[in-house]
């Protein structure tokens, strides 16, 4: 199998399991957009979601990438080392968090609260202190499956995680509620803590997910000895640090519009608009599903693969083929929007709420293509130890997403907050592609590649605004775009296609 296919082998074993577990997470969108009483709670829900994503880059501290990276570096004897340090590191983190959430449970609920009810916010914090410690806990276990090779157990326990999530959600938001009406021992049991607000059941639902996935990662667990060393772990430190800070700002780069939008546009108005513009992102989740499985599937192989003779051919092509099948996907969306709207539904009051945001989702769509593009480049830094420069190039992007939101949000609500995500990721793209050809040259077919990116933005515009959606005329378009792009790249597919 030629190294090409075995990464696209790769990718599909973790990227089925990314893909069913984040769908049916999706396909419980419907379910809350008709549940919540308004949009703004699911602004709420959003803002929560923004928050957590940014302390979990704290809570793994770039582990992930430095526990693959020095399985690569140490002798066999001592891969044993880099697991325990790795999770040791996370351990000791979460444990000053959980212990600070715990002490100042309610200033931080305040904060969240803005003038609201305090007392709901409390719980919800609780809630998401736990759920931050079991996701964090499981991060290195979980990368320790996917070195090893085992990508059953992995997807097995990833599914596991969404079955106990969903159907925990079904059981609060619609079994139960039914139960307490027709039976008066549900009544008598449940009614003196269930009320018709549902979002904390939803954050219980992730609680409960988060914490049987993490005692089912007891055998990987338990393998763990509790020593540290003391050399590797400067090693480790020093080489992880600056991924944390990228990690960190690449969160503020992706979540800031929604982690400071109350505070930007503040009032029911603001957290509504919240809520649109999270409903609506939910569509571009197929393409931010193929980013995930690509980034699920790369980061081993590029770092296994690093010592062969042609690796950076390789990456090319990698690259190629990536962008490419994002372009179709991308176009795909965008031209069914007239259908994928429905997903976005709200409630039977206003049930048209979420869909005054369907303009942004083709530059949503688009900002995801972008994302994949610098996730891909991003292969030169970790690959050559100067980790310091994810730092330097997604520190640019931070500070341009804070200023462009502060100044675009309050003016132009969410169609400010994709337009800056847009701006900074083409900077960032352009400083990765700069420093990296310097230091680890690759041979990207770049005209190529900007022939790709043009034809999805002519298309989707085409569709969209030109054609309003129609749904004949933009299938048409893209089954015109995928037989122009099968034709123009026919050598490389015929290369693939019969490469061993």
């Amino acid at each position: 199998m030629s190294s090409v296919k075995k990464f696209l082998s790769d990718t599909a074993i973790y990227g089925l399991t990314t893909i069913v577990s984040r769908m049916l997470a999706f396909l419980m969108t419907p379910l809350y957009l008709r549940k919540f009483k308004a949009a703004a709670e699911y602004g709420v829900y959003s803002n929560f979601y923004a928050w957590v994503s940014m302390l979990n880059a704290i809570l793994a501290f770039g582990m992930e990438t430095t526990y693959f990276r020095f399985l690569q570096k140490v002798e066999k004897d001592e891969k044993e080392k880099v697991y325990n340090n790795s999770f040791l590191i996370i351990l000791f983190i979460s444990t000053l968090l959980l212990a600070s959430v715990f002490l100042f449970t309610r200033p931080i609920a305040a904060w969240f609260a803005d003038g609201q009810d305090v007392t709901p916010y409390v719980k919800y914090v609780k809630y998401f202190a736990i759920i931050l410690i079991a996701d964090a806990l499981a991060v290195v276990p979980f990368a320790k499956l996917r070195a090893d090779g085992r990508p059953i157990r992995y997807s097995y326990l990833r599914f596991i995680n969404i079955l106990v999530m969903v159907s925990s959600n079904l059981f609060f938001i619609i079994l139960l509620p039914r139960l307490i009406t027709a039976s008066a021992f549900w009544a008598n049991m449940a009614g003196n803590w269930y009320n018709d607000g549902i979002i904390g059941f939803v954050f219980l639902s992730n609680l409960l997910a988060s914490v049987v996935t993490l005692v089912l990662l007891l055998p990987e667990l338990l393998k763990l000895r509790f020593r540290l060393d003391k050399t590797l772990l400067q090693e480790m430190l020093a080489y992880s640090f600056p991924i944390l800070v990228a990690n960190i700002s690449y969160i503020i780069n992706e979540n800031l519009d929604k982690m400071i939008f109350p505070k930007l546009m503040p009032g029911s108005a603001g957290m509504t608009d919240l809520g649109i513009y999270s409903a609506v992102a939910k569509l571009a989740i197929f393409l931010q599903l193929f980013v995930t499985a690509f980034r699920l599937g790369a980061e081993p192989f590029f770092f296994s693969y690093a010592k062969n003779e042609n690796a950076q051919k390789t990456y090319a092509k990698i690259m190629q083929y990536f962008v490419l099948l994002m372009v179709l996907v991308m176009i795909a969306l965008v031209v069914n929007l007239s259908w994928l709207k429905k997903f976005i539904q709200g409630n039977d009051f206003n049930p048209e709420v979420y869909w005054t945001g369907l303009k942004i989702v083709p530059i949503l769509l688009f900002n995801f293509v972008l994302l994949g593009i610098y996730m891909n480049l991003s292969v030169w830094y970790k690959l050559t130890d100067k980790t310091r420069f994810a730092f330097y190039i997604t520190g640019i992007g931070a500070v341009i997403t804070v200023v462009l939101n502060v100044l675009l949000i309050p003016r132009y609500s969410y169609v400010g907050a994709v337009l800056s995500t847009t701006v900074v990721y083409l900077v960032m793209i352009a400083v990765s592609l700069f420093w990296g050809q310097k230091y680890y040259p690759i041979p990207y077919p770049l005209l190529r590649i900007c022939a790709y990116l043009l034809l999805a933005i002519m298309v989707s515009y085409m569709s969209f605004v030109v054609f309003e959606s129609n749904f004949w005329i933009g299938n048409g378009m893209l089954l015109l775009a995928a037989l122009s792009i099968a034709f123009s790249e026919r050598k490389m597919i015929r290369e693939f296609l019969v490469k061993k």
